[in-house]
């Protein structure tokens, strides 16, 4: 007897919306990380991309728990002496509040191939509008 793998094909993705207004950001990005991965699928297989497309609106609205918000730094390194690059939460969030929740998704994504191809499903925008009405998304509440 051999183990059933899903086929590609086989796959159907759904799209979902994902209101990030009030929510704290690690709650949201570990939620979203889940549907990207497919873990929720009763078919989920570790090194098969399984996961939905999300959409995250309302960006700007996220909220941090704590002291975070003034004590948190982003930081890496260009691979250049002296390249040490550092941002504080506070100055991110303010320019590209997408790229914050970006960056807590991608970083509880697998660090593989198919973690960015993971990646790749999930979109993220500053208002309550996004250009992905034609695939028709569910909207879905976060735990």
């Amino acid at each position: 007897m051999s183990t059933y793998f899903p086929k590609a094909r086989e796959i159907a993705r759904k799209w979902y919306v994902v209101d990030a207004s009030g929510q704290a950001l690690g709650r949201v990005a570990s939620s979203v990380a889940q549907i990207l991965m497919g873990k929720e699928n009763p078919r989920y297989t570790p090194f098969i991309d399984m996961g939905d497309h999300v959409v995250v609106i309302n960006a700007e609205k996220v909220r941090m728990t704590g002291m975070k918000s003034e004590q948190k730094v982003y930081q890496h390194y260009t691979g250049y002496p002296g390249g040490l690059r550092s941002e504080q939460f506070r100055k991110r969030f303010a320019r590209r509040p997408e790229l914050v929740i970006e960056d807590a998704v991608r970083r509880m994504l697998p660090k593989t191939r198919l973690g960015t191809q993971m990646f790749t499903k999930l979109k993220v925008y500053k208002g309550d509008k996004h250009p992905h009405q034609a695939q028709k998304p569910e909207t879905r509440a976060l735990a």
